[in-house]
C-alpha cells in the first residue's frame, strides 16, 4: 500500500489566482533539484524559482537544457505553454496550459519518489508571474501537491506617480518597480507633477544626470516586468496648432524611446481649458471653450499616436482628459470620442476621490468617452487638504467586483510615501487581477506580513498600525473609509460596560484594554526592530513616534479609569499624564519637504483622543478639599 503523503494546506497567493486547488499532500523536497529550462530563459524568472527552491530546503541546483530520462531529485520544469517539453511535463504534473496574454499553470505533484514542479507561461510575462507565484507558495517552507491556472483579468495594473508635492527618489521608485513586478503588476506612470522638465518646462530636455538616473529606472522595470511610461504634462502652455511645440512634444518621446521606453502618456489634467495659449489655436479650433478644447486634445493625440506607430507598431500612448472626474455627457467628452480608439483614456471615477464605484458608473463612463476607460484611482494620494498629516492604510475596496468587464485596467495613485503605499496598492494590484475573488482584508494582511518579513510579532504590530491610519477621506466632510474600525469597537465596549456591567465585567473590560494600550505602546518599537526595509522606517518616522504617545496615553487613560473606579486619588495624575501625552502627540508634524500638505500627525483621531478626553468623565471622582465647612459663631 502507497504511503499517503503530508498533509497540505491550501497556500496564500497574491493576487488571488483564478483556479487554484490541491491535489495531494505535501511533496518530498531534497536538497538536490534540476531545474529544465531553455537557454535563452530570463534570468530574473530564474532568481525568483532559485528563491523558492532554497526557502523549500534545496542547497544544490543543477541546470539542464533537457529533461532527464529518470530523476531521483526534485525536478522543475520551466518554459513556455507551447514547448512539448514543458507541455507533457504539464500534463504529468495534473494541470493544465493557460493560453490568455500574461497568463500562466503551476503543477506539482510527486514522481517516481521525488517531486515535479512545472511552470508553463502563455508568454514570458506569464512564465515570470508563475515564478513569482512559486516564491510565495515556496516562503512557507513547504510545496504542497496543486494545480493553478492563472491569467490577469485586467490588462493595465499598477500605478501613477502622478502626486503633487516632494518625488519619490530614485530608491523609492527602484523599490517600487520590484513590489510591482512582485504583485504581478504591469505599469508604472512616470508623472509627478512636481518633476519640471515634465510640466512647466516639458520643452525643455532632461540633463544627462536625471536622464540616467531614470535609465536605471526603466531597465529595471523592464526586468521587473513592468512598463516604465513616460507621462508629459504640456496642458498648461501648450499651443497645439504650434509646430515647434508637436517637434518638441515628438523630442521629448524620442529621448525616452532612446532608453527603451515603449510606453508614453500625455497628461491633460489640472489646467484651463476655456482659453488658448496662442492665437493660432483659436483659428485651428475655435473659439475658447471646451468642445475646442477637446478637438485640440484630440487631434495632439492622434497626430501623437500615429507619429509614435508609424515608427514603432509596439508603442502605446494614454490620455488624462481634463474632465476626468465624472461621467456626465459633455461638449469636450463627445469632442474627446474622436481620440484614436488604441489610445488609453483614464478616469478617476465619479469623482476625483471616489467613496465607490459601481459597474454602472464605468459603464456610463464607456459611453461618455467612446471606451473602456483606464481607472486612474486616488487612493491611497494623500497630496489634498481633507488628508493633511494622515497614512491611509485602509484596504483598497468600495470597487465593485465585475469592473474587470467594464474597465481596461487600474493605476492607483499612491502618496507621498512610497513604502506605506504599498498596504493598499497591494489590494489595487490584487482587485485589477481577479477582481471577483478579491478580499480587502486578505490583501492588507498580506501586505503587513511581506513588510514584516512573515514575522508573527511585528505582522500584529503593523496591523495595529494600519487601524490607526484606516480613515480615507474624500474632497468633502466625509470620509470614505472610517478611522480605527477595531480599536473603536473596543473602546465602545469600554463605554457600554462601564455604564451597564458589573463591577466584575468593569475590571475586565479595562484589564483588556490595558492590554491592547500596552500593545499599542510597545508596537512601534516592534515595528522599528522587525521591518528591514529602510525607506518604510523613515517614511513612517513622525507616525510611529506619535503612535507611541498615543499609546501611552492610553495606558494612563486606562490607569486612571481603573483607579478611580477603586475610588483611588492617583486617578486625577494618570488623567493629567495622558493629557500631556496627548499634547507630545499632536505637536509632532510631518516630515518638511517630503509631503504636500505639511500638518500635524494624525493617528486614530476621533477614536483614540475622543476616548481620552471622555475618560476622566466616565467614572465619578470625589474632589479633594470639597466638603461644605461649617460657619464659626
Amino acid at each position: 500500500m502507497a504511503q499517503s503523503l503530508p498533509v497540505a494546506t491550501l497556500p496564500q497567493v497574491m493576487p488571488q489566482p483564478i483556479a487554484m486547488r490541491l491535489t495531494a499532500g505535501l511533496l518530498p523536497i531534497g536538497p538536490k533539484a534540476t531545474i529544465v529550462m531553455q537557454r535563452d530563459s530570463d534570468p530574473e524568472m530564474l532568481r525568483l524559482v532559485r528563491e523558492g527552491l532554497a526557502a523549500i530546503g534545496v542547497t544544490d541546483i543543477r541546470i539542464a537544457h533537457r529533461r532527464p530520462s529518470t530523476a531521483r531529485e526534485t525536478l522543475i520544469v520551466l518554459g513556455m505553454a507551447s514547448d512539448t517539453t514543458v507541455a507533457q511535463a504539464l500534463a504529468q504534473a495534473g494541470g493544465t496550459p493557460v493560453t490568455d496574454h500574461e497568463g500562466y499553470a503551476l503543477a506539482s505533484a510527486a514522481s517516481g519518489g521525488a517531486a515535479l514542479i512545472v511552470l508553463a507561461g502563455a508568454d514570458a510575462d506569464g512564465l515570470y508571474y508563475g515564478a513569482q507565484t512559486f516564491r510565495q507558495i515556496a516562503t512557507r517552507g513547504t510545496m504542497p501537491a496543486l494545480t493553478i491556472a492563472d491569467h490577469p483579468r485586467m490588462a493595465v495594473r499598477g500605478t501613477i506617480e502622478g502626486f503633487y508635492g516632494a518625488p519619490w527618489s530614485s530608491a523609492d521608485r527602484l523599490a517600487h518597480v520590484d513590489f510591482l513586478g512582485s504583485l504581478k503588476a504591469n505599469t508604472y506612470v512616470y508623472s509627478p507633477k512636481d518633476d519640471p522638465y515634465a510640466r512647466d518646462r516639458w520643452r525643455d530636455p532632461y540633463p544627462a544626470e536625471r536622464l540616467a538616473e531614470l535609465k536605471t529606472l526603466i531597465e529595471e522595470a523592464r526586468r521587473r516586468h513592468v512598463r516604465f511610461t513616460y507621462a508629459i504634462s504640456p496642458g498648461p502652455s501648450i499651443c497645439y496648432s504650434a509646430p515647434a511645440d508637436v517637434a518638441a512634444l515628438r523630442r521629448k518621446i524620442d529621448a525616452f524611446h532612446a532608453l527603451g521606453v515603449r510606453s508614453f502618456y500625455i497628461a491633460f489634467d489640472d489646467i484651463n481649458y476655456t482659453k488658448w495659449n496662442c492665437p493660432g489655436d483659436e483659428a485651428a479650433f475655435g473659439a475658447p471653450d471646451k468642445a475646442a478644447a477637446g478637438r485640440a486634445q484630440a487631434a495632439l493625440t492622434n497626430d501623437t499616436m500615429g507619429w509614435l506607430t508609424a515608427r514603432d507598431p509596439q508603442a502605446g500612448l494614454m490620455i488624462v482628459p481634463t474632465e476626468y472626474y465624472d461621467a456626465a455627457e459633455s461638449p469636450y467628452k463627445a469632442a474627446l470620442r474622436a481620440v484614436d480608439p488604441r489610445v488609453f483614456v483614464q478616469w478617476t471615477g465619479t469623482d476625483v476621490v471616489p467613496p465607490a464605484i459601481a459597474i454602472r458608473d464605468a459603464k456610463a463612463a464607456a459611453k461618455a468617452f467612446g471606451r473602456k476607460t483606464l481607472l486612474w484611482d486616488n487612493y491611497p494620494v494623500n497630496d489634498y487638504p481633507e488628508s493633511t498629516g494622515r497614512l491611509l492604510m485602509a484596504p483598497y475596496a468600495g470597487r465593485a467586483g465585475g469592473l474587470s468587464d467594464e474597465l481596461n485596467g487600474i493605476l492607483a495613485n499612491p502618496m507621498n510615501q512610497e513604502a506605506p503605499s504599498r498596504v493598499a496598492v497591494t489590494g489595487s494590484a490584487a482587485f485589477a487581477w481577479n477582481d471577483r475573488d478579491y478580499d480587502p482584508e486578505s490583501s492588507r494582511l498580506f501586505a503587513a506580513r511581506a513588510l514584516a518579513g512573515q514575522k508573527a510579532e511585528v505582522t500584529t504590530a503593523l496591523m495595529l498600525l494600519f487601524d490607526l491610519e484606516h480613515l480615507a477621506p474624500t474632497f468633502g466632510a466625509q470620509a470614505w473609509q472610517v478611522q480605527a474600525p477595531l480599536l473603536k469597537q473596543r473602546l465602545d465596549l469600554v463605554r457600554d460596560t462601564l455604564a451597564n456591567g458589573t463591577p466584575a465585567e468593569r475590571g475586565a473590560v479595562l484589564r483588556d484594554l490595558a492590554t491592547q494600550a500596552d500593545r499599542i505602546a510597545a508596537a512601534p518599537g516592534i515595528i522599528r526592530a522587525g521591518v528591514s526595509d529602510a525607506g518604510f522606517l523613515a517614511q513612517s518616522a513622525p507616525w510611529l513616534d506619535a503612535m507611541a504617545l498615543w499609546g501611552q496615553a492610553l495606558q494612563a487613560s486606562t490607569a486612571g479609569l481603573t483607579a478611580a473606579l477603586a475610588a483611588d486619588p492617583a486617578a486625577a495624575q494618570h488623567f493629567a499624564d495622558a493629557a500631556a501625552l496627548t499634547t507630545k502627540a499632536e505637536a509632532i508634524h510631518t516630515i518638511s519637504g517630503t509631503t504636500r500638505p505639511q500638518g500635524a500627525i494624525r493617528v486614530g483621531d476621533g477614536v483614540l483622543d475622543l476616548f481620552i478626553r471622555q475618560a476622566p468623565t466616565l467614572v465619578f471622582q470625589p474632589q479633594a478639599n470639597t466638603a461644605p465647612v461649617s460657619p464659626q459663631g
